[in-house]
């Protein structure tokens, strides 16, 4: 069971506002689901929000809940993305789009802004005549922290010099 001691809902009109601005009913399984994305920029697997709308509102089963995650992603209410752990997580999209950086070595995540990607959405646009969705961009690769690490473990590694092979001939 995961703790819910940080969950607080969003309040229900602005909730019921979001819902009807993307042309939806609002109905009670809706506001149930949408009100567990309590904290900004907060990602959550389908099983925490599941546990969330399960203490806040038994009588709804899982199955609706996952149907319900389908559609506000399909209609971009909130956005789907692994962001490494092998698990799909959930975040309630904003007007301030972010995507992040994900660390290979020391998981470390850190946001970047959407400023940095409407280039590259503008380039594939031009180039493919492909509108890509970007709505959250998880990039993986190698923190500052860790490439350094790696930079000093490669200059602090021995050198194996066999017999008859100069420290030269090694760089070419």
């Amino acid at each position: 069971m995961h703790d819910l001691t940080d969950f607080r809902p969003r309040p229900i009109r602005e909730l019921e506002q979001r819902l009807r601005g993307i042309g939806q009913r609002v109905t009670a399984q809706r506001l149930a689901v949408l009100s567990v994305f309590s904290i900004p920029d907060e990602h959550l697997s389908a099983e925490v929000i599941c546990d969330r709308v399960a203490a806040s509102t038994p009588t709804i089963n899982r199955s609706t809940v996952y149907r319900t995650l389908e559609r506000f992603r399909d209609l971009g209410l909130i956005s789907e993305t692994d962001l490494g752990g092998g698990v799909r997580e959930y975040a309630l999209l904003d007007e301030a789009r972010h995507h992040h950086l994900i660390c290979l070595e020391c998981r470390h995540m850190m946001a970047f802004d959407d400023a940095l990607v409407e280039p590259l959405r503008e380039q594939i646009r031009l180039k493919y005549g492909f509108e890509a969705t970007t709505a959250h961009l998880a990039l993986f690769g190698r923190c500052p922290v860790c490439v350094q690490r790696m930079t000093e473990r490669s200059l602090a590694a021995p050198v194996d010099i066999k017999p008859g092979e100069s420290v030269h001939s090694l760089n070419h």
